[in-house]
């Protein structure tokens, strides 16, 4: 049986970089392959941007009243307190889903520590689907790009460079790297036009692989937590900051509509932080309505079908919204935003009828690209 291996972010903290990895795992195997994520460990000092960040920062800062200033403190010596525990307990969590539902290599690489046979070991290599092409990222290296592997071999799928530019001391090796990619394909429009801009070439835009799988799939994996209220509630995933209207708002929709208020991503809310991929799942299906500023929070509300709403999130460029909104607009669900929810009525009412036909098309489309790719004859 011919193998591939999956270059990804191999972060144990992410519930969309755990379910994508697991979803494009499962994609492959499906087409008849053995499949394995290389853990790669590669990390050094990225300082850019890095000044630019303190400025926002200091700037931002010099804005809040000594109220504001004090609750940025308190938050901070609370984090200090007890987030450093709460984290290697959530880690451990994200590992354990790891263990069981992922193929990861017993063996890790970095830039510069790269087996000589490692090309030799896979017939494919498939780089994605989650931001491994982010130029500000600390882990990002030509690895990303699977220039250690024969050109033939070098497949990418969904990969997302989380800005609508690449800055200037990067286009060369970008350039260069995608350039030498056998075959390309991106998550959001955004890197597609990065993609023609610098190489000239036309990549498809294909779907995420988590929503190559069906409902069924999902909720095989997926597990009640054992904190799961009984009554109704309204879910939030925020992985921004939450401002003090959106608070308001929030509050204002969970007293409407007698809801009770379930925060996966704040550590305040130790209990439900403790939450793994396999619980997320069963959280946003069970949810009488999901905010959020992900964009698998978004993928899974519409594979569940679950009422959600779009926040933009805080702190973010708005390029970092891209693959949401190449989300939004592929499944003509532009009216998911916060902004274009005007009435109670329309944060519940949410017809999915139409997505049924669109995400068929969006498979096959992605599927027919996929075994192209991977020399699928039949």
């Amino acid at each position: 049986m011919k193998k591939v291996a999956i270059l990804t972010l191999n972060g144990y903290f992410n519930y969309g970089n755990r379910l994508q990895n697991y979803a494009l795992q499962e994609v492959i195997k499906n087409l008849g392959f053995e499949v394995e994520t290389v853990i790669n460990e590669t990390k050094f000092n990225n300082k850019t941007g890095s000044n630019t960040k303190k400025l926002n920062k200091v700037k931002k800062l010099k804005e809040k009243n000594i109220k504001e200033l004090y609750e940025i403190l308190y938050t901070k010596l609370e984090n200090y307190l007890y987030k450093d525990k709460l984290n290697q307990q959530r880690t451990q969590i994200f590992k354990n889903f790891s263990l069981s539902y992922i193929a990861e290599t017993d063996y890790s690489i970095s830039k510069d520590n790269i087996p000589d046979d490692l090309s030799d070991r896979y017939d494919f290599f498939v780089t994605g689907s989650d931001q491994v092409w982010n130029p500000n990222y600390k882990t990002r290296s030509s690895i990303d790009f699977l220039t250690f592997a024969p050109v033939e071999k070098r497949i990418a799928y969904a990969p997302s460079f989380g800005v609508s530019e690449i800055s200037q001391e990067y286009v060369e090796n970008y350039r260069l790297w995608l350039s030498e990619m056998a075959h390309l394909s991106v998550r959001e429009e955004a890197g597609a036009e990065i993609i023609k801009e610098l190489t000239d070439r036309d990549a498809p835009v294909v779907l995420d692989p988590t929503m190559m799988l069906t409902k069924e799939k999902w909720l095989s994996i997926s597990k009640v937590p054992s904190d799961k209220p009984m009554k109704k509630y309204l879910l939030t995933y925020f992985l921004g900051d939450i401002p003090k209207e959106r608070v308001k708002t929030l509050k204002d929709i969970a007293k409407k509509n007698d809801l009770e208020i379930i925060h996966l991503a704040q550590i305040k809310d130790k209990v439900p932080y403790l939450s793994g991929p396999s619980e997320f799942i069963d959280y946003i299906n069970s949810a009488s309505v999901f905010c959020t500023d992900s964009f698998h929070g978004a993928v899974f509300s519409i594979l569940l079908d679950t009422p959600f709403i779009v926040f933009n999130r805080e702190g973010n460029s708005p390029s970092m919204n891209s693959r949401i909104e190449t989300l939004l607009k592929t499944f003509k669900l532009e009216s998911r935003t916060a902004e274009n929810i005007q009435t109670n009525n329309q944060i519940f009412n949410v017809d999915y009828s139409h997505t049924v036909s669109i995400l068929e098309e969006e498979k096959k489309k992605a599927m027919d690209y996929l075994k192209k790719a991977l020399d699928i004859k039949k």
